[in-house]
């Protein structure tokens, strides 16, 4: 193996966590040797695409290229990667070159699996199958959305993990919300499907959750996994557990089909030393460092942690990697920790939110004051906040290693 490139700190992925985590780096340590490798040209801002399903958000507004969200003097390298060496230091690129690291930070998020799904990926986009998983099919969300007068409109949620557990019960929220507005919410049949046993994970939510599932005549219906769709002939169909363990195939028609795929880590972490036995990235969940080599960390999607995979957990996980890495490197002391903090903007309507926040095991964990946004309770100060504030937070802090309230806890 030979080495064509050597850096002190090298990050695998560009997306919120490889941006995030190198800024933060940065603004510990300025002057770093840090390179981000990832193939992409586009950075995403993956919690728009609800709004842009919604016709809150225009598309454009949730993409920026790579190179203008790098931080100034983190090298890019711009390719895919094909393995890891963690016993030799080496991330190995498609192609067969060899990036040394004396520290590494993975974060390359999850891959999802359209085509676990049968027939899934040859309708994507049309026939009446949609996905604000997709930049490209968020704003086809939309458009089915208006153009729906009635009918059956059927939306599907995965086994767990997958990333942002809100999101499908986001876009079904507001798509009945915009055709009770059109008054026509009472000729269309809305489906949930999920292949989970409960509406939300964290008990405290569920109770708004259900007001809005009554008041807008929504089907539950939970251990429903989706495993073929026929677009031309527009059927979904799902499995489910019987009363004796075995299968039963239940095939509804749709006039609307949002679909959550299932997901999964990339292949290149799968079949790595890094993972566990379900491919994720087996880190210690305080630390985020590997629990079998000390100079690894993983954030972000791609990790084992049991936090909700979403973008702020990597905002409060990104201080934490920094302040670790620096540590092992000698230009810290103290170990930060992370306490598994998620937050789950569950948009139940256009206008309101109800602001899910909870660390590792369900805490609920409350960023503001009641009197400013209960969340356990729809709120419209919930929503301004993902409207108008969220967003900027991103760009211009989170991505620039600024960390409002995101300081990690750190022990002697």
């Amino acid at each position: 193996m030979r080495a064509e490139a050597s850096h002190q700190i090298v990050i695998v992925g560009g997306g919120a966590a490889g941006i995030a985590v190198s800024a933060s780096l940065l603004a510990r340590s300025p002057g770093l040797d840090i390179a981000v490798i990832d193939p992409a040209d586009t950075h995403y801002y993956q919690p728009g695409w609800t709004m842009v399903g919604a016709g809150v958000f225009e598309p454009g507004a949730t993409a920026r290229t790579i190179a203008s969200v790098l931080p100034p003097g983190v090298q890019w390298i711009k390719s895919a990667v094909a393995a890891f060496d963690p016993d030799r230091n080496a991330v190995i690129l498609d192609g067969g070159r060899a990036v040394k690291y004396r520290q590494l930070v993975v974060c390359p998020g999850l891959k999802l699996d359209w085509q676990a799904i049968s027939g899934l990926a040859e309708t994507l986009g049309r026939n009446g199958v949609t996905s604000n998983y997709r930049y490209d099919l968020a704003p086809y969300t939309w458009e089915l959305v208006q153009r729906l007068r009635g009918g059956r409109a059927v939306f599907t949620q995965p086994p767990m993990p997958i990333k942002c557990a809100g999101a499908p019960q986001k876009a079904m929220y507001l798509s009945a919300d915009h055709w009770r507005r059109q008054r026509v919410l009472k000729e269309v049949d809305i489906q949930f499907c999920n292949a989970g046993a409960v509406l939300f994970g964290v008990q405290d939510y569920v109770p708004a959750l259900m007001e809005y599932v009554q008041a807008y005549g929504i089907g539950l219906n939970f251990g429903e996994t989706l495993v073929a769709v026929d677009g031309p002939a527009r059927l979904a169909t799902f499995r489910k557990s019987g009363p004796g363990g075995e299968d039963i195939i239940v095939t509804r028609e749709f006039d609307l089909l949002h679909v959550v795929p299932p997901q999964k880590a990339p292949d290149f972490v799968r079949a790595s030393p890094l993972a566990d036995a379900s491919g994720w990235v087996d880190v210690e969940p305080a630390t985020l460092r590997h629990k079998r080599f000390p100079n690894v960390f993983a954030l972000g999607d791609v990790g084992n942690t049991p936090n909700a995979k979403t973008a702020a957990a990597v905002r409060k996980q990104a201080p934490v990697v920094a302040h670790n890495v620096l540590a092992w490197l000698g230009r810290t002391t103290g170990e930060a920790r992370y306490d598994g903090y998620g937050a789950c903007p569950l948009t139940v309507e256009r206008g309101k939110i109800v602001l899910a926040e909870f660390l590792y095991g369900g805490k609920v964990a409350p960023t503001f004051p009641k009197w400013l946004i209960d969340g356990t309770r729809p709120s419209r100060a919930a929503w301004y906040l993902k409207q108008h504030i969220l967003a900027p937070l991103y760009w211009k802090a989170m991505l620039k290693g600024r960390e409002w309230q995101a300081q990690p806890e750190v022990a002697p």
